[in-house]
């Protein structure tokens, strides 16, 4: 571990903790290794205060990002991310529509849409 290696957000702490608005606030790093553990801890916490900025991350320059995103909404299942999602559909990564297409299937899914 590095000298700026402390200066890093400690998503496990954040995800034990519940804090919610630190890992809001660790999806903005300039790390994108951090902004995708961010983003992949709303698996284990779930708040739909992170929607908007999960829906934010699909976005994100980082391709890696992206595809946390598409899943993590997939997961939480919640309607304001379908037109996101769609639009994640024409990415120029194969990896990222298919975790937007899947996602979708997913969201679909659970609100009795397929």
């Amino acid at each position: 571990m590095g000298l700026f290696d402390l200066f890093k957000p400690n998503i496990r702490r954040m995800i034990l903790m519940n804090d919610v608005e630190g890992l809001i606030q660790a999806m903005k790093h300039k790390d994108w290794h951090i902004r995708e553990r961010a983003v992949m801890a709303f698996s284990y916490i779930g708040d739909t205060k992170a929607i908007e900025p999960i829906i934010q991350a699909l976005k994100d320059r980082h391709k890696s990002v992206r595809l946390a995103a598409s899943l993590i909404l997939g997961f939480m299942v919640d309607e304001r991310a379908v037109k996101p999602l769609i639009q994640n559909l024409k990415d120029k990564h194969s990896s990222v529509r298919y975790g937007a297409a899947g996602a979708l299937g997913s969201i679909g899914e659970k609100l009795g849409r397929c």
